[in-house]
């Protein structure tokens, strides 16, 4: 019998500066001397991505081997298969903030037919939303526009140029249609809100008979996931952070960067008895 066959412990959790850091993201604020081992868990165009400790790394092999590790990205599913994250692969991963299920890699048709008839039914449709980002955006900072898996829309922009009043008013307007805008370092999304990954990780939950959910996460789209979760975990930084966003269930990190990654992995260790790179387990 597998272990996602015995009331497992679920663990859910974002991916992108939650466990996974690109260089830019990793704010290593130590002399370099000091500063942790890497790994690359990413490449792109032939170049090195993304990245995690490997006490990190360490950890999260040990949790994949006991619990059920669930991946849970806004990603699409060809972004996250660029991924290769330490330890077993994951038997379930959420992909499009909760419209793809894959299981053993491949998506759940049943999943993404129930998905789309809740959007049908709650918001506007994806075109109108796509049209209003497009001719409200301006040149001058606008790098790319993109559709992802024909679920939501995503701005690429220029930060320093952006108008600082530009995401409230998109969000206004956004949330009149049943849509939710979240701004994450260059990209401004725009989500259906019925599009949640609560709603992917309670159906894996359902199948698991999970005794347990844990979830970590760092924007305003996780912020669903840590509600959902029986205790989770937040980094110092990111959009949740810097609104001093936070829950009963939910633990505010004070670790910002890739240390935050590994911070949440050891709390994730920690729940599921698994001893840390010191042999030690810490809260």
């Amino acid at each position: 019998m597998t272990s996602y066959e015995q009331s497992p412990l679920l663990i859910a959790s974002d991916l992108d500066r939650t466990l996974i850091y690109s260089a830019a993201a990793l704010d290593l604020r130590m002399p370099d001397a000091e500063a942790p081992r890497l790994l690359c868990v990413e490449v792109y165009g032939h170049q090195p991505l993304s990245y995690m400790t490997e006490t990190a790394a360490g950890l999260l092999t040990e949790l994949a081997r006991g619990a059920v590790f669930v991946p849970t990205t806004t990603r699409t599913r060809e972004q996250y298969g660029r991924v290769r994250l330490p330890g077993p692969a994951p038997r379930f991963a959420i992909c499009a903030n909760g419209g793809h299920l894959l299981v053993d890699g491949e998506s759940d048709p049943d999943w993404q037919a129930s998905v789309r008839a809740r959007l049908a039914a709650a918001c506007a449709p994806l075109e109108e939303v796509r049209a209003h980002l497009i001719r409200t955006a301006d040149p001058a900072w606008l790098l790319k526009e993109r559709v992802a898996e024909d679920l939501f829309a995503y701005l690429v922009v220029e930060r320093a140029l952006l108008p600082e009043g530009y995401v409230k008013e998109l969000t206004a307007w956004a949330e009149e249609r049943g849509w939710t805008v979240s701004l994450q370092g260059r990209k401004i999304y725009a989500v259906p809100k019925p599009l949640t990954k609560s709603a992917a990780v309670a159906e894996i939950a359902r199948r698991t008979g999970a005794r347990e959910v844990l979830g970590a996460g760092d924007s305003l789209l996780d912020a669903d996931l840590l509600l959902a979760a029986d205790r989770a975990w937040r980094p110092g930084h990111g959009e949740l952070a810097d609104e001093g966003w936070t829950a009963p269930q939910v633990i505010a990190l004070e670790e910002r960067g890739v240390a935050a990654g590994e911070q949440i992995l050891r709390a994730f260790a920690a729940r599921a008895g698994v001893a840390d790179a010191e042999g030690a387990v810490t809260l």
